[in-house]
């Protein structure tokens, strides 16, 4: 992941704090230009200020490599939002699997930091995906965030071909209760960072979504980052005992 990222249960208190911790994660996620998630923009809603954006950190001696880009699809119909869906129970997430991309690795749970920043997985693991422990679950009722490094400085990582995600395929997560969760992609966009859709990508869902979000676009190397975020829009179909 690289530099900047964002945004559990179903009462009105917590889905007012999912909004201000989505609020707070505007356009803070960094780390050696491999996931910047965010934007600068504060929804209107939204009862919170946006974070300021974190000091870049030093780009690595050995320059990010470009991930593969793909021309997002059209846009498909989406699961109807005035239908709920099915949903789950409240469960950590503990692995992702992504068989179409060649993606099989353990979640680390993401929290901020005192400034509001929220805290990236280590930049020393290629094979590691973080999940925004504070927002909901993967599978709960609501729009589950998942970030992940493109690169780090020693080499393409875990997100790397998020981009080549197809819509209609499948994302499983394993959670800590043993169920495994699968959501079906929507859609795959990507989003350059001064145009980032804030409440689209963060906003709370009456149906369990979620957001695999990575760093997209070229490399800019006059403000050592990325130019764009990749997002891929999913909804849970179905669900099984591991």
């Amino acid at each position: 992941m690289s530099k900047q990222g964002k945004q559990g249960g179903a009462d009105g208190n917590t889905r007012v704090l999912r909004w201000a911790a989505a609020s707070a994660l505007i356009g803070v996620f960094l780390i050696y230009n491999s996931v910047d998630a965010a934007s600068q923009n504060t929804p209107a809603a939204s009862p919170t200020a946006a974070a300021p954006a974190s000091e870049p950190r030093t780009v690595p001696e050995t320059e990010p490599r470009t991930p593969p880009r793909q021309e997002s699809p059209e846009e498909p119909a989406a699961t109807p939002q005035s239908r709920p869906g099915p949903a789950l129970p409240r469960s950590p997430a503990t692995h992702l699997d992504i068989p179409s991309i060649g993606v099989s690795a353990p979640f680390t749970e993401l929290s901020l930091d005192s400034q509001g920043t929220l805290i990236p997985p280590p930049d020393t693991d290629n094979n590691l995906v973080g999940w925004y422990k504070d927002g909901p679950s993967p599978g709960e009722r609501g729009n589950a965030i998942v970030a992940g490094h493109v690169d780090t400085k020693i080499g393409p990582a875990v997100f790397y071909t998020l981009s080549s995600l197809k819509v209609g395929g499948e994302v499983n997560i394993t959670r800590e209760d043993g169920i495994v969760a699968t959501f079906t992609v929507d859609k795959i966009k990507t989003f350059k960072k001064n145009e980032f859709p804030d409440r689209k990508v963060y906003g709370d869902t009456p149906n369990a979504q979620l957001r695999l979000i990575t760093c997209g676009g070229a490399y800019d190397h006059d403000v050592k980052d990325y130019t764009a975020n990749v997002v891929a829009f999913a909804h849970l179909t179905t669900y099984r005992w591991a």
